[in-house]
């Protein structure tokens, strides 16, 4: 089944994330999801009324919260690829839409075909006005406070004009494969840009919390010290960092992010996110098994981008 489905579909119906491979927990029989389309099935055409909330021209994909598509999904919002990419110079935040999704077992996309504007009464609205999305790529981060692990009070935009690397995790988690491993992973990426003074000094990483109740201050930068060798000088470059429940819940919707505690565990996606120079999403990284020298070039790149 389509990955961007299985994400959709966690997002309409929360229950699913035990059955996510990148959360914290899984179903008994490890399966993320029901098989629509067997394959090698042809092409399946449906027809959905939305609101777009979103569009990048940098993946041509717009975001649209749309109702229930019978004998297909339930109402839910989602990015959608489009057959035709020009379609894209025509679409605003605020535009409500009619058109055909094309879906096809053997594509992780599905295609939006046939794109007409059936309302512009809302185009032109602010981001904040429109129902709540994860960001896509050339959208700008919201500016929230967080507070660090020496408790003082930063915002995102405090890191304009660098390339700003964000996950999130709880030190609690139990779990060897999500957050243990993600947190390792950025501490290899702390330590490959060490390497590169000008790409060090032009780029940063934060670690937000999902667990605000437990993970105060002393608690993080004990679990950062953890993975910065007892070098406290370190988290003038990685920080780690909480919010308030209602901040984190913004964050968690911005970053495409899923939750939920009980028993004091936290079930959850992983998501790690590239924000650029000018505050803007560049690239992102879902669950917890991609390469660190990757991500490390990307931010890299991006660094020495933001010094030019």
């Amino acid at each position: 089944m389509s990955s961007r489905y299985c994400a959709a579909w966690a997002a309409a119906l929360f229950s699913v994330f035990l059955s996510l491979p990148m959360g914290c927990h899984k179903s008994a029989d490890g399966q993320a999801g029901v098989e629509i389309h067997p394959a090698n099935t042809p092409l399946d055409r449906y027809h959905l009324h939305g609101l777009v909330l979103a569009t990048s021209a940098a993946t041509d994909e717009i975001t649209v919260q749309h109702g229930d598509i019978p004998g297909f999904m339930p109402a839910m919002t989602m990015a959608y690829k489009l057959k035709d990419p020009t379609e894209i110079q025509k679409l605003k935040p605020g535009d409500e839409i009619s058109a055909d999704i094309l879906v096809h077992s053997d594509s992780d996309d599905y295609l939006l075909d046939s794109v007409a504007i059936t309302s512009e009464a809302r185009r032109g609205l602010v981001p904040a006005m429109l129902p709540p999305h994860q960001l896509m790529v050339g959208e700008a981060v919201p500016d929230l406070p967080l507070v660090n692990q020496d408790g003082k009070t930063v915002h995102l935009k405090d890191y304009r004009g660098k390339a700003l690397l964000i996950t999130f995790i709880y030190t609690r988690c139990p779990l060897p494969t999500a957050c243990p491993l993600i947190t390792s992973h950025f501490a290899k990426v702390e330590n490959d840009l060490a390497h590169d003074p000008k790409a060090y000094a032009a780029s940063h990483l934060i670690t937000i919390s999902l667990d605000p109740a437990y993970d105060k201050p002393p608690v993080l930068r004990q679990y950062g010290l953890a993975y910065l060798n007892d070098n406290a000088a370190s988290f003038s470059h990685w920080e780690f960092a909480d919010t308030t429940p209602s901040d984190l819940k913004r964050l968690a919707q911005a970053f495409g992010l899923q939750y939920s505690e009980e028993n004091n565990q936290i079930t959850h996606t992983m998501a790690t996110t590239l924000i650029g120079r000018d505050s803007k999403v560049e690239q992102t990284w879902a669950g917890s098994d991609w390469n660190p020298d990757d991500v490390a070039g990307a931010v890299r790149s991006s660094a020495l981008k933001a010094m030019r």
